[in-house]
């Protein structure tokens, strides 16, 4: 799995974690070992998932440019998520290019979730109009 912004490989791995939630494309959360923390800024606010917990957001900051809000992480998730700590999830749709064993993902709809989806992920996926209700 790889995360590119403007030709910097913001993340490469492959001890990621996958996670599925109902109604959405996977999402591939990596170790902090694998991620150029340097590259990131926490973000203010934080959003609270009733399974995982609370997740914080950061921003990537590179030669001048900014990316509010490119990745999320559960510091201290719930129990039953407790290996994705100190990982990190990134939005496909806010980077120039996302990886998954070469193949380019694209971006789950609408702008809040952060899904994966590859040629093998089918839908319908939460995150567009008229979705929010399943």
């Amino acid at each position: 799995m790889v995360v590119r912004h403007r030709g910097v490989t913001l993340a490469d791995s492959w001890a990621c974690q996958r996670v599925l939630e109902t109604s959405h494309p996977p999402v591939f959360y990596v170790p902090r070992n694998d991620v150029r923390f340097d590259l990131l800024s926490r973000a203010q606010g934080a959003t609270v998932c009733e399974w995982k917990g609370t997740a914080s957001y950061w921003t990537l900051v590179m030669d001048g440019h900014t990316v509010r809000n490119v990745a999320w992480s559960y510091e201290d998730p719930s129990r039953e998520y407790r290996s994705i700590a100190h990982h990190f999830a990134f939005y496909p749709g806010r980077v120039d290019l996302c990886l998954v064993d070469g193949e380019r993902v694209r971006a789950q709809p609408g702008d809040f979730y952060g899904g994966w989806i590859t040629g093998e992920i089918l839908g319908p996926f939460k995150g567009g109009p008229g979705s929010s209700g399943w």
